[in-house]
């Protein structure tokens, strides 16, 4: 509600003092909108439970939203730079803007790094990668904020030019934030791995697992704000398979219960013996 009321502000006034900044300000402010309710909209929705058509539950439904968050802001960020460079290729078009401009940007700034902070403290507190990547979102306006109140400084001293170069910068940074923002969320539904020092800790609590000798074949894939992994252990090769199997739920139940992880899937290999999965045929 804080965005729409502010965004119709920015916008109206903007129009009223002819600053073409704050117009763009504005309609990065109204993005929000659009943006926060793709958030409420996965966070529902990834929350649900699986089903016969998603085994593993709709925890990527985050994954998607993140990039149609990447591309709502590489699309409004692509039009503001079109319409600054517009405006800079027609100098005697700009206009010289009201000094009540100026005040509402400086609102704008407070009011928006305001909700950063608190949206960033939310975010990290529930570990959501998604609400996070919204945050930061609230961090661009207020950078566009503060941008757009530099560009209509310059131009009520005389250097109305500033004005569309504010825009064109506010522009740049959202299109370069949501071409970041998309890029991440398409590695994560491409089954992107997690990092290595994460993956080393998951592979240390396998080899802590009494019984496991070794853990080879390890890999990962993101889905959502949780990890599914895959893994070879080896156990003695004169065990039992039923003693095999209890191992590997016990290393399984470690894993789940120490990290961030979804689902394991564990194949027991005998230890010091050939895997017959890589034999060569």
């Amino acid at each position: 509600m804080v965005n729409v009321l502010l965004s119709a502000v920015q916008i109206a006034i903007g129009m009223l003092s002819r600053s073409q900044g704050l117009i763009a300000d504005g309609i990065h402010s109204l993005s929000d909108l659009v943006a926060d309710f793709v958030v409420l909209l996965a966070s529902h929705h990834s929350k649900k439970d699986a089903d016969e058509d998603h085994p593993y539950g709709h925890h990527r439904f985050e994954n998607a939203a993140s990039m149609v968050l990447g591309v709502l802001l590489l699309v409004v960020g692509v039009g503001m730079v079109w319409s600054a460079f517009m405006k800079l290729r027609n100098p005697e078009t700009i206009a010289q803007v009201h000094a009540m401009a100026l005040w509402v940007a400086g609102i704008a700034l407070v009011a928006k790094e305001s909700l950063f902070r608190y949206m960033l403290a939310i975010a990290k507190r529930v570990k959501s990668s998604m609400l996070i990547a919204n945050a930061w979102h609230a961090r661009s306006d207020a950078a566009s904020s503060l941008v757009v109140g530099i560009g209509i400084i310059g131009n009520l001293m005389g250097y109305p030019i500033l004005d569309p170069i504010a825009a064109l910068i506010v522009g740049f940074m959202i299109a370069r934030m949501g071409w970041e923002f998309g890029w991440e969320a398409m590695n994560d539904l491409m089954d992107r791995g997690i990092d290595e020092e994460e993956l080393a800790a998951i592979k240390k609590t396998l080899l802590e697992t009494p019984g496991v000798d070794g853990v080879h074949d390890l890999k990962t894939r993101k889905m959502g704000d949780m990890v599914v992994v895959d893994a070879h252990i080896e156990v003695d090769a004169s065990l039992t398979v039923e003693v095999g199997h209890n191992i590997a739920v016990d290393a399984r139940r470690r894993v789940m219960q120490r990290h961030r992880v979804l689902n394991l899937m564990a194949h027991v290999d005998p230890s010091h013996k050939a895997d017959l999965d890589h034999a060569q045929v």
